[in-house]
């Protein structure tokens, strides 16, 4: 039952038939009736129940239809594939490459006026710094200036106050002076 031909008996041919008398190494003629029935018999039961060559036929038939399949499915995902890069080739890559040229030609004019504009705006800032500090110094200088003079003139007034209260007091030394003789002169009486 496990060969894919006919089956034969014990004795190892299929012309050796053990029949009622007879020895079993004896073989009958090869067209004999029991011969053909034994041969007819293994076709039906190879046919009947080894279906191992009808399964391996169907395996190999899929087989081939799955790979033909497979490669026209791959065929065409190949060939879908070069018309769309060779679309982007032919139509998007130079549409885009032209509007980036363009949009990149506008930002760079974009940018460039920008940097000038900016650049404008620092020079500005840096004169007003410097006007600015210089105003500062020429403030600071008149400030000085005028704190020397105020202090000047303090030493001025504090000269002048000082050699006041130096008169005052001197003046006030002579009439207590005075008020001290007079003093002396009434009480010797």
């Amino acid at each position: 039952m496990s060969g894919g031909g006919t089956e034969t008996p014990l004795g190892g041919s299929p012309s050796a038939v053990p029949v009622a008398g007879k020895k079993r190494d004896s073989q009958g003629p090869a067209n004999s009736p029991v011969h053909l029935i034994i041969k007819d018999l293994g076709e039906i039961h190879s046919r009947l129940l080894d279906h191992r060559p009808i399964i391996q036929g169907e395996t190999r038939y899929f087989v081939k239809e799955f790979e033909e399949k497979r490669g026209l499915r791959e065929v065409r995902v190949l060939e879908n594939l070069k018309n769309v890069i060779q679309e982007t080739n032919e139509q998007i890559l130079p549409k885009c490459k032209e509007t980036m040229q363009d949009q990149l030609s506008q930002a760079l004019q974009r940018l460039q006026a920008a940097s000038h504009l900016v650049h404008k705006l620092q020079q500005k800032e840096q004169e007003k710094r410097k006007l600015h500090s210089q105003h500062l110094l020429i403030s600071e200088k008149q400030r000085i200036t005028q704190w020397e003079d105020f202090m000047k003139e303090q030493q001025n007034k504090q000269a002048a106050v000082d050699e006041e209260h130096k008169k005052a007091t001197e003046r006030l030394k002579e009439q207590y002076a005075e008020m001290e003789k007079d003093l002396a002169k009434f009480s010797s009486f």
